[in-house]
């Protein structure tokens, strides 16, 4: 019935096809014997079904991107033992202990262990468990917790107290303290033969100065010279709690000031025996006596007046009695007989800290034990530092530094605090343990403090939560319309405020000058943003910090390099520089002032008082009428009027007329009668009521912040 080559056609088909041509056949067959010989087919059915590929390319005309397929996950590798006890497989697998017992009943030979510390001697047992929780396994020898010791980071402290056969004497450590233009540092460059008064801005010290001095007698010192300045309150307390007595400088003719009283209540704190030098004795209008009178109102009672305090009247500026103060620091010296140990760790304070443009991060040190050498490694607050290279005062380099000797060390990591404690540790390793654990120290602390801020919002959100939801509740079936649309998260301010960038040359000026800009509280007038503070030159991130915020960058005994100068060209602004303080507060708080918006206020013009109400008709309607006498200044027809009636306001605004006899006029002279009719008709005047002529005038508005100096 089928040609051969026919059939073969028909085999080449999908199996649909080939389906259908079986049926058809069989078709064909049963019809053959009813005399049917008919067979179809179509070129249709038969045609070649195109892939994939095939038919993106055929509707985009691009091939189609195969990805490789997703790789699936590995099931976790758990490491496990010979004879695992049950507990032990649990923890382990990081599984409860009833999934491993429920995973037991599906594997030969787990019967025997029903016990959270049966031992599981059969590996095969332990791995079919894995298996069953899906895990793979890795064969290890057993852990032993015993030998695990986790080690506990320490920070780095002051050792305990040196053995006396270790102790060495030591030179003595003075601070010089005493209220601004006392002569403190006149008198120390007396004792130097130095000139440092006339390097410094403004008349005043504004650094803790620390150097060592040589007197006439050959007995070394190391002298401390504080600001007196108000600003300077944390610079003193640092140079009276490091130091071994201190010599209080008054000047004879001021007497006993403000920062005299602050000196004294510190070395009281310190602990510290003092000597007080009369300063300014050959200056006129001095008056020793009277000095001393007011020193022991402060509880300082000198040797003349029978207390045990040592007094010498000197003139630092012609080195009058120089001599005989040196005696007595001397002597002070011997009777405290200051002792260090030389040997082991280094300790110190860090004195001062300062970025050099040619040095980099350098910080003045005293060290109080131990001997600093180049190679030391020292860490201090968040900083540490290898020694690379150690400075005295006067700027040469020396190779090590005993106890009580000042130095300038560079190799800093991260520049240091001033007043921080510098200890030596043994390895860099070890520094970088400590700095680790201060640094994690301070975020836990930090961590703690935003603790407290987030429970008071979130007390408070609640709250507001709780009030909107009892109100919800209160509705029923209604729904709570929407109060206005959702508000934003931030908000722009349109406040007056000022943005500042502060940069100074050491760190404890940059510290004053901190301390003095958080006295401000007159940000109701004015806000002050301190948006970015350090210790160096002037960089670029300080101009962008600045521009962001749209700020002012002061700069405090610091300058810029010349590529800043020109990105601060190119931007168009500018950096004021300072180097005396006060000057530099002046400028922020005139600056602040520039940006409070002026105010108004009232000024008068002049006062009428009433004599008479004269009730008038105009357009069917009754007008009152004050007729007054101008008492005071002037009455202007454009101005504001008030009624006053036994100092009640009665009425504010304008007038509606103003006439003298018959004549509408604008002004109204003193001692002239007129009358006035405002604008608010239902007021009926009496004699004896104030009608005060007034009107608006702007006015500079200026912070009432006192900085304290």
């Amino acid at each position: 019935m089928f040609g051969a080559g026919r059939l073969r056609f028909a085999l080449r088909c999908s199996s649909k096809f080939l389906m259908e041509f079986q049926i058809h056949r069989k078709c064909v067959i049963i019809g053959s014997q009813n005399g049917c010989q008919n067979f179809h087919t179509n070129r249709l059915l038969l045609k070649k079904r195109l892939s994939e590929e095939e038919k993106v390319y055929k509707n985009t005309g691009r091939k189609m991107i195969r990805y490789s397929p997703k790789s699936k996950p590995k099931n976790p590798v758990i490491d496990i033992w010979k004879n695992m006890t049950v507990q032990e497989l649990a923890t382990a697998a990081n599984r409860n202990i009833d999934d491993i017992f429920e995973s037991m009943l599906y594997v030969k030979n787990a019967d025997s262990y029903s016990e959270e510390t049966s031992i599981i001697d059969n590996p095969q047992v332990i791995q079919d468990i894995l298996k069953i929780c899906g895990y793979r396994f890795r064969t290890i020898s057993k852990i032993d917790d015993s030998n695990i010791v986790e080690k506990e980071i320490k920070d780095a402290v002051r050792g305990p107290p040196a053995s006396p056969e270790n102790l060495k004497p030591r030179p003595p450590v003075v601070t010089v303290m005493g209220h601004v233009d006392h002569g403190k540092t006149t008198l120390l460059d007396a004792l130097r033969n130095s000139n440092v008064v006339e390097q410094e801005f403004g008349g005043i010290t504004q650094h803790i100065g620390a150097f060592s001095v040589r007197l006439p007698n050959e007995d070394l010192v190391t002298f401390l010279d504080t600001p007196g300045h108000a600003a300077f309150s944390a610079m003193r307390a640092r140079g009276a709690n490091v130091t071994d007595m201190v010599v209080l400088v008054v000047a004879a003719d001021d007497g006993v000031m403000e920062q005299t009283i602050e000196s004294i209540r510190m070395a009281r704190e310190a602990q510290v025996p003092m000597i007080v030098a009369i300063n300014k004795i050959d200056k006129i209008g001095a008056d020793i006596e009277r000095t001393k009178k007011m020193l022991s109102k402060q509880g300082i009672l000198v040797e003349d007046l029978g207390g045990d305090v040592q007094s010498v009247p000197i003139s630092a500026l012609k080195q009058t009695n120089l001599d005989l103060l040196v005696e007595t620091i001397a002597l002070q010296a011997q009777l405290m007989e200051l002792k260090s140990d030389p040997t082991g760790l280094v300790e110190g304070v860090i004195i001062e800290a300062q970025t050099d443009p040619q040095r980099g991060k350098l910080a003045t040190i005293i060290v109080q034990r131990g001997t600093l050498r180049r190679g030391c490694i020292v860490v201090a607050g968040t900083g540490w530092a290898r020694t690379r290279t150690m400075f005295s005062p006067d700027g040469s380099p020396i190779s090590e530094a005993p106890p009580s000797t000042p130095v300038q060390l560079l190799g800093w990591r991260e520049l240091p605090s001033a007043g921080d404690d510098m200890i030596e540790v043994q390895s860099e390793k070890r520094a970088s343990e400590v700095m680790r654990l201060r640094h994690n120290l301070k975020m836990q602390e930090k961590q703690e403090r935003d603790a407290v801020i987030i429970a008071i919002k979130e007390s408070e959100h609640k709250a507001t939560y709780g009030e909107l939801l009892q109100k919800k509740r209160l509705l029923g079936r209604f729904k709570m319309r929407r109060e206005g649309p959702r508000p934003k998260m931030f908000i722009d301010s349109n406040e007056p405020t000022l943005s500042i960038v502060v940069k100074a040359d050491v760190d404890g000026s940059l510290e004053a000058l901190l301390d003095v800009l958080e006295t401000y509280d007159d940000h109701s007038k004015c806000k002050l943003d301190i948006v970015h503070y350090g210790v160096g030159n002037i960089s670029e991130t300080d101009i962008d910090m600045a521009e962001a915020f749209k700020g002012l960058i002061y700069a405090f005994n610091v300058d810029c390099l010349p590529n800043v100068r020109m990105l601060l060209k190119q931007k168009n602004m500018k950096i004021k520089n300072h180097n005396v303080i006060y000057k530099m507060i002046d400028d922020i708080k005139e600056e602040l002032n520039n940006r409070i918006p002026s105010a108004q206020k009232e000024e008068e013009l002049g006062v009428a008082n009433v004599l008479q109400n004269f009730p008038i008709n105009e357009r069917r309607k009754v007008v009152n009428v004050a007729g007054c006498r101008c008492t005071r200044g002037v009455l202007k027809r454009n101005a504001m009027f008030k009624v006053l009636r036994d100092e009640e306001l009665l009425f504010d605004g304008k007038l509606a007329s103003m006439r003298h006899i018959k004549d509408e006029v604008d002004t109204i002279k003193n001692n002239v009668e007129c009358g006035l009719r405002i604008t608010d008709k239902g007021i009926e005047f009496k004699p004896g009521d104030v009608i005060v002529c007034y009107h608006m005038v702007d006015y500079k508005k200026t912070t009432e912040w006192n900085p304290g100096f």
